[in-house]
């Protein structure tokens, strides 16, 4: 239940709170002769496909479980949106901005981005290809196609594409998402140069309702149907392709990212051959290396409300506005080009190396703003020197530690810096996992934060640099199906949205203490999964997070006809204690602080029904059930959970 922000490296889900634990049996993918695959670096010859992340040799192959298969998508493991598939999310565990050096400032739509430091990079003996497709009531759609295959032994390629759309059971609340990604490795023959290289692009669409007027409209019979509650934003369009109402007041995050990683190594080479000296294997140790990487980013966030009310406004800028004439428009746009050096030194063994780093690296980041008349620009160039240890664990019973460090020297983000340190160790016949580590990071705050024109207002800002520390340690243990840790967090000079959803910060330093378990009971096919999460923040911090959380899954999950089919069927409940939930703020498209109104929900409750049968996996379940007894859950002020819904999905994997 770690989060570890990275600045260079690679966000790895594997190591995000609510990770699943070992099931006995529970296999990852089938098992086949290697045909056409690189083997020297990627191990094991006995799967078909696996994969890296950019900077890591510990090698993943994709999870084909189905114990947590019918958990939604994207709010694992405890986000929450805005009642609606595709809207705005945020973490209901303390999680502060991933941010250093210059950045635009807008992370309500992160959790569903393709992300270039997340990219997986694929090797495999045949094509391998995924389809994926979920559905649920009021046109909620998500449908995942994923194609890779090695071109040559030393050459991979793959390309992803994922479509979200759904309407919502509230009026106006409509999303819509378009996600693509592209990646590629290679490896020259003697297994000095390597080339790893992706794209990705995203961009999602939220029609903005503002939230309902009156939350005792849901328990009032005349509004079963819920389009007919009363919303903050009630002025509709009618779309042009579908006649579908449509929100006047949208906003729009699109971005795409280019990312070219390459190095050339020096170091031994041995020849391996086979018994009959049929064929042969080049082993490479390297022992200094040069990389080079580029990095292209452009981000632009569009808000647009084409029909305006007055009072919608009157708190950030007085105008007599007229709904039929006039419109508020404002987008914001970040592109940046990083260049990053470094030279590469490793001791030990091949399969044992212990790597450091050190580089330079320079920025060019152009932030502007377009209010729909004029254009405000700002240019800066940055330079970083750039500081890293690594030691994998790749086998078990090995100590695994890794140190990153980056410097701003120069440009707007000069005095910004990122300190990273975490030891742990594999422990041997599956005991787990141990890890500790420490982080600092002092950072800016973000463009939207420090400059925002909209062709009625403006807001400049300037502040001082925010500090966040955190230390932690975690444990997770396959065998004992457990896993339990502590994070702690000193924050000061805190960047966030106030109660008048402006821009703030708040100097004095505070903590924010986290402590998490989760186990696992089995017993003949019974599984009893548990997940805690406690959190406890200095009084008068401007954060809102409960401080109690809490998922239980209680399932039987089991082989029939002969091991041919397996299936888990149970139900599920997720809850959170009692407190002030942030809001959100449509015009800004970010959540803000707000002590005066709390959200006390009953257990959120699914039952569900897996299955797998070879490659193909599918689920049907009944989300939300407790509004059969309950209204809808408050996600936010103003924000209901769906209604009851049956939700099915599936994904099915196809390798020749």
């Amino acid at each position: 239940m770690t989060i570890v922000l990275t600045c260079i490296g690679t966000a790895q889900a594997q190591n995000q709170p609510g990770a699943p634990l070992g099931l006995p049996g529970e296999k990852k993918e089938d098992s086949t002769a290697f045909k056409k695959s690189n083997t020297d670096d990627w191990g094991n010859v006995d799967v078909k496909v696996q994969y890296k992340y950019l900077h890591s040799k510990k090698i993943y192959t994709p999870d084909t479980s189905i114990h947590t298969f019918h958990r939604k998508a994207f709010s694992q493991p405890w986000y929450i949106d805005l009642g609606n598939f595709g809207t705005p999310m945020r973490n209901l565990m303390f999680t502060p901005d991933n941010r250093l050096g210059p950045t635009l400032g807008y992370h309500a739509f992160d959790v569903y981005r393709m992300d270039i430091d997340s990219l997986h990079y694929y090797n495999t003996t045949a094509p391998y290809s995924l389809f994926s497709f979920n559905l649920g009531s009021k046109l909620e759609q998500k449908a995942h196609i994923l194609h890779t295959q090695n071109i040559k032994p030393n050459w991979n390629v793959a390309a992803g594409y994922t479509k979200v759309v759904s309407e919502g059971y509230f009026l106006l609340q409509r999303t819509n998402q378009d996600h693509g990604m592209f990646s590629t490795n290679y490896e020259s023959v003697n297994r000095r140069y390597k080339l790893n290289a992706g794209v990705t692009y995203n961009k999602m669409q939220q029609d903005e309702n503002g939230g309902i007027v009156d939350t005792s409209q849901l328990t009032n019979p005349d509004f079963n149907d819920r389009s007919t509650i009363d919303i903050v934003f009630a002025n509709a369009g009618a779309s042009a392709q579908t006649n579908i109402p449509r929100s006047l007041v949208t906003n729009v995050l699109r971005d795409y990212n280019i990312l070219v990683n390459q190095s050339y190594a020096w170091g031994k080479t041995d020849t391996l051959y086979n018994e009959d000296s049929t064929s042969m294997n080049l082993l490479f140790t390297p022992r200094f290396s040069i990389s080079h990487q580029l990095k292209i980013t452009n981000k632009q966030l569009t808000y647009k409300d084409l029909a305006p009310d007055s009072l919608r406004y009157d708190q950030f800028f007085q105008y007599s506005l007229d709904s039929d004439s006039d419109s508020v428009y404002c987008r914001q746009k970040h592109n940046m080009i990083d260049n990053q050096v470094l030279l590469n030194g490793f001791l030990g063994r091949r399969d044992k190396q212990l790597q450091f780093s050190t580089g330079i690296g320079m920025r060019v980041d152009q932030f502007s703003t377009r209010n729909g008349i004029v254009t405000f620009t700002t240019n800066s160039v940055s330079n970083y020197i750039v500081g890293r240890l690594q030691k994998e664990a790749l086998e078990e019973g090995e100590w695994f530690y890794n140190a990153d460090a980056v410097f701003f020297i120069t440009g707007i983000a000069s005095g910004n810096s990122l300190i990273k340190a975490t030891v742990g160790k594999e422990l041997g016949n599956r005991l787990g996992t141990l890890e500790a580590g420490v982080q600092q990071n002092i950072n800016n705050a973000p463009y939207n934060y420090t400059n925002y024109y909209s062709n009625f207002d403006t807001i400049l800002n300037s502040f001082n640099k925010e500090s966040i520390t955190r230390i932690f340690a975690d444990v997770k243990s396959d065998r004992f199906k457990l896993r339990f840790g502590a994070s702690s967090y000193l924050i000061s000079n805190y960047l966030y949205m106030n109660m008048q959803q402006l821009a703030d910060q708040y100097a004095p330093a505070f903590n924010i203490t986290q402590v998490w378990l989760q186990k696992m009971f089995t017993w003949r096919g019974v599984v009893f999964d548990n997940e805690v999460l406690y959190q406890q923040s200095t009084a008068g911090a401007p954060v809102n997070i409960p401080q109690l959380l809490g998922r239980h899954q209680l399932s039987y999950e089991r082989y029939i006809f002969k091991k041919a089919l397996k299936v888990a069927v149970g139900v599920e409940a997720r809850y959170h204690s009692k407190y002030n939930s942030a809001q959100y703020s449509p015009i800004y498209n970010r959540f803000y602080y707000q002590d005066t109104l709390q959200v006390s929900n009953m257990p959120a409750a699914s039952v569900f029904f897996n299955f797998k049968i070879k490659r193909f996996r599918a689920y049907l379940m009944l989300d939300q059930g407790q509004q059969f007894f309950y209204p809808n859950l408050l996600t936010a002020p103003g924000y209901p959970a769906q209604n009851a819904m049956i939700r099915f999905g599936f994904n099915w994997i196809m390798l020749k």
